[in-house]
């Protein structure tokens, strides 16, 4: 693995502004306060579940609606309406009824 490909993908982890090498490398504790302060202030427990997507941007949550449902179904019958006109089109073409 390449230097730069790691480093892009921890540099997540520390906080390149509280934790510098001179306040990690020392020998005493002591230097790692502010980076302690830090992560001491951050949430704990659980995360929430969050649900993305077409499931939780219309049926979850505040906004559960049935409106996509509704656009489906309006679109499906719009589609084969006009499949339907155009064959039937296609049957006048040559031949009366």
């Amino acid at each position: 693995m390449h230097a730069t490909l790691a480093r892009r993908q921890l540099g997540g982890l520390v906080p390149p502004k509280i934790a510098t090498p001179k306040l990690v490398s020392g020998g005493s504790g002591a230097g790692l306060g502010p980076l302690v302060d830090f992560y001491s202030k951050l949430p704990k427990g659980a995360a929430t579940s969050r649900i993305s997507g077409i499931k939780g941007r219309y049926f979850s949550g505040a906004n559960a609606s049935g409106k996509p449902l509704v656009a489906l179904i309006v679109g499906i019958f719009a589609i084969s309406y006009t499949i339907d006109y155009n064959m039937h089109l296609k049957h006048h073409k040559n031949h009366e009824h």
